[in-house]
This record gives structure tokens, sequence and C-alpha cells, in this order.
């Protein structure tokens, strides 16, 4: 069983160093300055909040050759500034779900000493009212994590299903993520991970975080998706998660 950490701003790439240091110019110094900034924490936060660096990446979606987790964490981090949830550490966690489930299978939770994945909410619920206690936690943390994801990346795929097919509005994935988010925040591992204050906040922001990514997915969409990270997030199969 594995936990989402805020880990994208610890993962950066050489790609990455290279492509601030082509926007930013003489303002990130040289190679070797840039790598000490980012080494310091505080340094590291302000420099990726340079307005340059978010500009760079929507203008140039056909060039980019950055990774992942630097380019999911400039996006989230941008929309959720606007959203004033301000705490890096959410859109750090909010960026590397972005990036985790951008891998079809990161999506499917697999219990320990289990072979078979759950697929879908109905299945991880069934498994939630049987599972001990550390194993609620992490099931409540994928809950909380897979319903943001479906919530902020494909609403209007839900809400095509909700009115076709009477499947869960986005009433459900909300009310679902908020619930799990907190009972996960309650739960002593949050603390052991560092995870509880994030949780806290996801729980009683979660709508606006949703909404924060609708706007994100909105702003992708108007660009075409031509970015290669951007293109890995595409609807799920129609039956996935309901």
């Amino acid at each position: 069983m594995k936990v989402i950490r805020p880990n994208c701003r610890v993962q950066f790439t050489a790609e990455d160093i290279d492509f601030i240091l082509e926007v930013l110019g003489p303002r990130a110094g040289n190679n070797q300055t840039l790598v000490r900034l980012l080494a310091d924490e505080e340094a590291r936060d302000l420099l990726l909040d340079d307005e340059a660096l978010y500009r760079a990446v929507l203008e140039r979606p056909h060039c980019l050759r950055v990774s992942t987790h630097f380019y999911f964490y400039l996006l989230v981090r941008h929309v959720l500034r606007r959203a004033q949830v301000l705490d890096r550490g959410v859109a750090d966690y909010v960026a590397e779900i972005l990036a985790e489930f951008s891998r079809a299978e990161r999506m499917r939770y697999v219990a320990r000493g289990q072979s078979q994945p759950l697929d879908y909410f109905v299945d991880l619920l069934a498994a939630l009212h049987k599972a001990d206690e550390f194993t609620a936690f992490y099931l409540r943390a994928h809950i909380g994590d897979y319903s943001l994801f479906l919530a902020g990346v494909f609403p209007e795929h839900i809400r095509h299903r909700a009115a076709q097919r009477g499947a869960p509005d986005l009433r459900y994935y909300e009310q679902l993520g908020r619930s799990n988010y907190r009972a996960a925040r309650d739960h002593r591992l949050a603390s052991r991970y560092e995870l509880a204050d994030i949780f806290d906040v996801l729980s009683e922001r979660f709508q606006t975080t949703r909404l924060a990514l609708n706007d994100l997915g909105e702003r992708l969409l108007l660009l075409g998706e031509t970015d290669a990270a951007a293109a890995k997030l595409r609807p799920p199969s129609p039956e996935l998660g309901i």
C-alpha cells in the first residue's frame, strides 16, 4: 500500500533546471547557483512562484521538455493561488496526484494481501467496511485522491454520465472526497506521514480545489492538450470508478 506524498518539489530533473535557466535567465544565475537555490526550501518556493515560469509552460506546449512533477506543480500552484488555497504543501500534494494518476495503473487500488485491484468506488467502500485500522487509512486517502482527480479533471465526463445514465453527479464525488479526507486526517498515520494539515485543507476546501482543477483543465483544453504530460490525463473508461 502506498500513500501519495507532496514530493513534486524534490523530484525535479536536469531538464527542469535547464528550463528554469532558459526562462529566468540571469535572475536564476548559472546552473550551480540554481541547484543551490533549489536545495534551499524558501528560495526554491519563491523561485517556483515566478509568473514567468507559469506563462512559459502555457505558451510553449509544443516544445516542453520538463518532468511531469515540475509541469503539474507549476500549473496546480498557480490555479490554487488564484483560488486562495495558498499552502504550497497542498499544491504539491494535488500536483503529485495528477502526476501519479497520469499512469492508469496508479488509479487502481490494490489492498495488502490481495492480487485483484479495486477499480470501483462501490468496491472501495465495501472494502473499507471490512478493513483494519491501518488499511482503512490508505483506503480513505485513495478514495479522497481518486474523487478529487475525477471531479477535478473530468467534470464534463461526470456531468454527461449523470445526465444520460443517472450516474453519481459532482456532489457525490465532493461528498465522498471530503468525508474520506476528513476521516484520513484524524488517523494517526496522517501525522506520521505529515499529511494531517493537507487532508484538513482538502476536506474543508474540496469544492474550491475541485473548481481550481476544472479551471486548469479548461486552460489545457484551450491549448489543445498538446503537451505530453497533459495528454496523459484522458477520461477513464465509462464505468471506471462508478
